[in-house]
């Protein structure tokens, strides 16, 4: 059951786009689209407590944990060559006692969630997850 579709294909010559008629030809039926879901009321709730969650939440949870309890730099603690952490006062005001700022959450929390997508998509990859 094949069908002739004709329709025209664009050209492109600068920024003028010059249309001309060029037959087109399908080998496949065309037919009605079908609706998979339910439209805004399916929703997959499978997620929560799947690997890649579970890798997701782990990954963030020890980088938010390391910052704050200083085994990573933050602005309050600086690394030197030596990769030794020293306190210096950055300023930022903070109700921590640790000294744990905002800026500090949100930069540990990246770095846990750029973590995390790389041991997923390298699980991924080898076909373990």
């Amino acid at each position: 059951m094949a069908t002739s579709v004709m329709t025209t294909l664009p050209h492109f010559s600068g920024l003028r786009p010059q249309v001309s008629p060029a037959p087109v030809q399908s080998l496949v039926a065309v037919q009605p689209m079908r609706q998979k879901g339910k439209g805004a009321l399916g929703a997959r709730c499978g997620f929560i407590g799947s690997p890649t969650n579970l890798i997701m939440v782990t990954s963030t949870s020890l980088m938010l944990f390391a910052g704050r309890f200083g085994l990573a730099p933050s602005a309050n603690r600086k690394s030197t060559a030596g990769l030794k952490l020293e306190v210096r006062d950055s300023g930022l005001q903070t109700g921590d006692p640790a000294g744990f700022t905002l800026a500090d959450t949100l930069a540990c929390g990246s770095v846990g969630h750029i973590i995390g997508v790389g041991v997923v998509l390298g699980l991924k990859n080898i076909g373990a997850l």
